[in-house]
């Protein structure tokens, strides 16, 4: 998929966000890269073998002290290889694009990798 369509789908879940949340994403840059580096694998929780399909980077929201400020803003990058690579159809990117939208988005509002599991396997 071109990284100008790719944009898109991302641009659309963002988007899709309900007004209460994406009111809170004043100071969030979302970007596309193609893969992760080093550092970012090394840096987060990825078992080996494994590999990221987006990133959140930055102070969550529930972690943010009254002297909070001053800051670059909080970053969360959606990588397009990766998802690619794990879907078969276009469908399946355009729906993976959401959900790690989505799944990074909530890192911010303070969410764990394990909470945001639970939510998972209680959809299914």
């Amino acid at each position: 998929m071109k990284r100008e369509a790719f944009e898109e789908l991302v641009d659309r879940a963002l988007e899709g966000l309900p007004e209460e949340f994406a009111e809170q994403l004043d100071n969030v840059a979302v970007v596309v890269e193609d893969r992760p580096t080093r550092a970012q694998l090394s840096g987060s929780e990825v078992e080996h073998g494994h590999t990221l399909l987006g990133l959140y980077e930055g102070v969550p929201l529930t972690e943010r002290g009254h002297d909070y400020g001053m800051v670059l803003p909080d970053k969360i990058t959606i990588f397009q290889k990766p998802i690619e690579a794990a879907c078969r159809t276009e469908d399946e990117i355009v729906e993976a694009v959401r959900d790690v939208v989505l799944h990074e988005i909530a890192h911010h509002f303070g969410m764990s990798d394990e909470r945001l599991d639970e939510i998972e396997e209680e959809r299914e």
